[in-house]
């Protein structure tokens, strides 16, 4: 197997622009969906449109979303620590143990802290208030990152992308079920991204000066299979919300079933694709912050 030996400041360096970029993602996506009258209205017609067809999903989203408890949380979080452990890396173990709670802690604070300007465009959700981030999605995704930081390196490919279309699958969940708005979902990923680069972080000041990253542990493919597939997902979300956007002077629930089917596949579309690209971004840095040999 070649090993290389690489440096811990150029992916510390990497990591904090990581929690840079997801920030100010988070912040856009704040600022259009809930603070301006097209994010909050393109919001709504995804909401109204996840009528189409609901019969038929309804009880597969049901079993994902309910599967998401306090207890299942705990117990995911203490089976990660676990996995962490019987490797003999305690900093590993607080490092996703820290991306679990963290992530989930934050979800809540932004939930009731941010505000939500009624614009009188969702009147049927305006007693609400605001929803973002989604506390279901945080839980699928944080739990899908943090295992992808703790198994050994054969197992992490398999395990993001299945981590990322589980996570994927309950942020479209909560959408169908109409628990939450697609902006929801998409910044509960980032604020995931943005918990699990801290996480990173952390794990590299455990590291000695020096650590050595073997090659075969990148997962390129995979890494390039999630960011290419979350980068489309993206693009089909930008370019089905775009064609909406002549429509916008008209009441969601008076659409007809082909914008509102648009905007509820365009935004199913966005919430899949923005989870592939922060796995993507998780897994292109994991084989560095948890190597293979500590030096």
């Amino acid at each position: 197997m070649r090993v290389r030996v690489t440096p811990r400041g150029g992916t510390a360096v990497w990591l904090v622009v990581l929690v840079l970029v997801q920030t100010a993602a988070f912040l856009a996506v704040w600022r259009l969906a809930l603070h301006t009258g097209t994010g909050q209205w393109l919001d709504t017609v995804a909401l109204t449109g996840n009528r189409i067809g609901r019969e038929h999903i309804e009880d597969p989203v049901n079993r994902i979303l309910n599967a998401m408890s306090v207890v299942s949380l705990l117990a995911a979080t203490l089976m990660i620590g676990f996995i962490a452990l019987i490797r003999g890396r305690v900093a590993l173990a607080v490092a996703a143990t820290m991306v679990i709670a963290g992530s989930n802690v934050s979800t809540q604070l932004l939930k009731y802290g941010l505000g939500r300007p009624d614009y009188g465009i969702d009147l049927e959700r305006a007693y609400v208030g605001n929803s973002l981030p989604s506390g279901h999605t945080t839980v699928a995704a944080s739990v899908a990152v943090a295992l992808v930081l703790v198994l050994p390196p054969k197992g992490r490919a398999f395990a993001a992308v299945v981590g990322a279309g589980y996570a994927a699958a309950a942020g479209v969940a909560t959408l169908s079920a109409g628990w939450h708005r697609p902006s929801d979902a998409v910044a509960a990923f980032l604020v995931v991204g943005v918990w699990a680069a801290l996480a990173g972080l952390l794990l590299l000041v455990t590291q000695r000066e020096q650590a050595q990253v073997a090659a075969a542990d990148a997962h390129r493919g995979t890494v390039l299979l999630l960011a290419v597939g979350g980068l489309l997902g993206i693009v089909a979300c930008v370019v089905a919300l775009s064609w909406l956007l002549d429509l916008r002077g008209t009441v969601p629930t008076d659409l007809t079933r082909r914008p509102l089917f648009v905007g509820y596949a365009g935004s199913a579309a966005g919430i899949a694709g923005s989870m592939g690209v922060v796995m993507a971004l998780v897994l292109s840095a994991v084989h560095r912050i948890v190597p293979r040999h500590q030096g």
